[in-house]
């Protein structure tokens, strides 16, 4: 067990690429890496060596894909190739000659290879299982540290950081991969992992893989700037490319350390290399950076809450939370929530969004419902169309800790008050789960009519949250406020409070500002002007309603009085051309099927889809509504306003329409027509299939015919399957450097069969160069490029 591998004055360095140097050393194409701790023991020992010759602190462990849905076809366990990859990292530690310095080993854990509902099928607690399988079999055996690394899927993030912290007392590292629009496959930006990851209490976090060390700079220069925490980096040796049919690194050991030791200056402290790396790299590296001395980590101040994308940062600007989620006083939502119905509540969600809302309050509780599972229903479901950071609201311990495990990003916690047994109840959650909490300024007496009352009531759960080991940066204080139709100068002591908390307690508020007009007519007009008081006052995030009249207004005129807005740029754009008549407050506007679509919303879309089939040919509604949507979604994806869990959520929601449509012709007699087939297929040796799968979803939606040959696919299959269907258009993915070889081998296999086709290639590890070289004819840098290219090939 290592008790201290972070060493304050010190650089800590890891080892370089494991791949690569197993191909180095005789690894075919195909073969699984692996397998090789079992069958080629000694080769992987050598590598171990070499990066400990170099330097190497810690060495990593070939276990990258060793998890259960990898190895279940194959003759060994996760657990024996773990056991087995643990040992031959140790046999190389206590080979070592003048061994001058403590030796670790990693447990290496990569992403496992399918992506994490609702964006795919895996299921959260399907993927805890698989990696905690992976972190008992290394503990085990041996390891000191546990390296979660590569990762693309925040949710995926989370499940592996779990089962590390809940199965062993290892120091966790963790990183991410991100792409060159500084955001991983799934959306989420540097701000947001460090949300997560700093939450989650990971010993380190940062990034390794898919770009090289320049590339990386402009990503850790964010991470550094909200980390408190060792940042650590382990960049590609740039982009490969193939030469004379091999891959190779064009970034060579001395620029990769030129780069690398201006993260060093920036302020990264744990360093090693990814793809392409070898010994030679970490050995230059490590003889520029010992003249460093490490800069010092320091305390970052930032209140972080997050989805798995997006990051809100309190304390920057007003970031109103949305109220309209919670049943109490609201007759539908009771009904809905009574009959399960989760589109009014979505619906809902989706409104908010686009009023303005840059936090939404979730509540679901009923004394006649199941409030726990309906909870966990809810938050999974918003969370599938709305990138929005959540705030989980109940009375519940129990609802709190299952809607915040299964959570994907930094949530707040509604919420503790002075009470000792609230808040030891809720701040061991918190604290487990990295989340920010709401603390009323009330206790056993009710709420003190009094400002510095309600201030005693703060610092005792900003001292009280110390205690567990939350920072006062992660408590939110909302000192109440009370209706002025009853309790006049209470409202008023409540605009003092939150002036008080922040300048004696330093720390974030919040306030449910509608409260203060209850009992009187035009409530708008008070809780408009409450909100003004307030926001002047220092509140951070008010809770608010956005859809009604004036609130929102209200902030965007605050934003530009207290220059939050230069120039009032973001005010003018709202307001500068406003043609349309306003819309009635509480007025319900109709979605038509187009807006269904794109707000992701399944059932509506089912329903939606019946009522038009009535009155409406089947083709029209796919030509008029269909298609056109998911071009919108497409282009706000290209455009980086929506995310891959959003895009595919509307792809999800199209599939339903199409079931509809497909059961109409097929009892119609009509003959559907397709715009063509298309092949897709993972290259041989290569078991990670997300890119292929979004691609598929989004071809079928759009009206292709997609033959999906899986992944690991032989060379062979591709070329038989496009002479025997006779498909002209083939769609090859590869996620990992050592499988890209195989890519260009199906290619030239395909080119000697004579057989006419086009080929278009996509994954992490390729770039339109790198297309050019293997001999593809398009290159699909996401899955809405592969649409664009299937429609202009067959012409649709």
């Amino acid at each position: 067990m290592v008790n201290n591998v972070l060493v304050k004055d010190k650089f800590l360095f890891f080892d370089g690429a494991m791949g690569t140097m197993l191909q180095a050393n005789g690894l075919k194409a195909g073969e699984i890496p692996e397998i090789y701790n079992i069958t080629h023991p000694h080769i992987v020992q050598e590598i171990h060596e070499k990066y400990l010759l170099a330097g190497s602190d810690i060495i990593t462990t070939n276990t990258f894909g060793a998890n259960e849905l990898k190895f279940k076809d194959t003759e060994y366990t996760a657990s024996q190739i773990i056991e087995a990859a643990v040992k031959n990292a140790r046999i190389s530690i206590e080979g070592l000659k003048n061994n001058d310095k403590k030796r670790y080993i990693a447990l290496d854990i990569g992403p496992i290879g399918q992506l994490l509902e609702p964006m795919g099928t895996l299921k959260f607690e399907e993927a805890y299982e698989i990696f905690k399988t992976q972190v008992v079999a290394g503990v085990n055996a041996g390891a000191d540290v546990i390296l979660i690394e590569t990762m693309a899927d925040t949710y995926e993030v989370k499940a592996a950081v779990l089962a590390a912290k809940e199965n062993s007392s290892l120091p966790v590292f963790c990183t991410m991969t991100f792409g060159e629009d500084g955001r991983t496959l799934t959306g989420a930006d540097p701000v947001t992992m460090v949300a997560l990851l700093e939450g989650l209490k990971v010993d380190a976090l940062g990034v390794n893989c898919s770009l090289g060390p320049k590339e990386l700079l402009p990503i850790v220069e964010k991470i550094l700037e909200y980390a408190s925490i060792p940042v650590m980096v382990q960049a590609n040796a740039g982009i490969p490319t193939i030469e004379n049919g091999k891959t190779v690194f064009r970034v060579m050991p001395e620029e990769f350390t030129m780069y690398v030791k201006k993260m060093a200056e920036l302020g990264v402290t744990v360093i090693g290399g990814c793809c392409g790396t070898t010994d030679k790299y970490i050995k230059t590296v490590i003889d520029e950076l010992v003249k460093l001395k490490p800069k010092e980590i320091t305390f970052k101040n930032h209140t972080l809450v997050s989805s798995g994308v997006r990051t809100a940062i309190l304390g920057e600007g007003v970031n109103p939370i949305g109220e309209r989620i919670n049943p109490t006083g609201k007759k539908k939502l009771k009904e809905a929530l009574k009959n399960n119905d989760l589109d009014y509540l979505l619906t809902e969600a989706i409104n908010q969004k686009e009023a303005g809302a840059k936090i939404l309050d979730v509540n679901v509780g009923l004394p006649e419902i199941d409030e726990c599972k309906l909870m966990k229903k809810a938050i999974k479901e918003i969370q599938a169309i709305v990138d929005l950071p959540l705030q989980i609201d109940s009375v519940v311990p129990e609802v709190i800790e299952n809607a915040v495990r299964i959570y994907n990003g930094k949530p707040i916690i509604n919420s503790v008050n002075g009470k000792n047994e609230i808040m030891e109840s809720i701040f061991p959650i918190a604290k487990k789960y990295g989340a920010v909490v709401v603390g009323l300024a009330l206790d056993k007496n009710g709420i003190p009519p009094k400002a510095e009352q309600r201030l005693e009531i703060a610092q005792k759960i900003v001292e009280k949250a110390k205690e567990y080991g939350i920072d006062k940066k992660d408590i939110i204080i909302d000192c109440l406020v009370l209706t002025a139709s009853f309790q006049q100068e209470e409202s008023k002591e409540t605009i003092k409070a939150v002036t008080l908390v922040k300048e004696e307690l330093g720390v974030k508020t919040v306030l449910g500002v509608s409260n203060v007009s209850f009992g009187f007519p035009a409530r708008q007009n008070l809780n408009k002007t409450y909100l003004a008081m307030t926001l002047y006052a220092g509140l951070d995030a008010p809770i608010i309603n956005p859809l009604a009249e004036g609130i929102m207004e209200t902030i965007a005129a605050f934003n530009v009085l207290t220059a939050l807005d230069k120039e009032g740029t973001n005010y003018i754009k709202k307001y500068g051309d406003i043609k349309e008549e306003k819309v009635p407050v509480g007025t319900k506007l109709e979605k038509n099927l187009k807006e269904i679509v794109i707000s992701g919303l399944k059932e509506e879309a089912t329903n939606k889809t019946k009522e038009l089939l009535k009155t409406v040919d089947s083709m029209d509604i796919i030509n008029e509504f269909l298609i056109p949507a998911l071009d919108v979604v497409g282009q706000r994806y290209e455009r980086g306003e929506l995310f891959l869990p959003q895009l595919i959520q509307s792809a999800e929601t199209v599939k339903n329409s199409f079931a509809v449509i497909k059961d109409e012709i097929l009892k119609s007699g009509e003959v559907q027509v397709s715009k063509g087939k298309v092949i897709l297929a993972t290259v041989y040796g290569d078991i990670h299939d997300i890119g292929k799968n979004i691609v598929k979803v989004l071809l079928q939606n759009y009206g292709f015919d997609v033959v999906d040959l899986g992944k690991d696919v032989p060379i062979e299959l591709v070329v038989e399957t496009a002479k025997k269907e006779n498909i002209k258009l083939i769609g090859l993915s590869a996620l990992m450097t050592m499988t890209v070889k195989n890519m260009e081998a199906t290619i030239e296999a395909l080119r000697k069969a004579n057989l006419g086709c086009t080929v278009f290639v996509g994954g992490a590890v390729l770039n339109q160069e790198y297309a050019d070289m293997i001999g593809a004819d398009f290159y699909a840098k996401d899955a809405r490029v592969s649409v664009n290219i299937a429609r202009e090939f067959y012409g649709v």
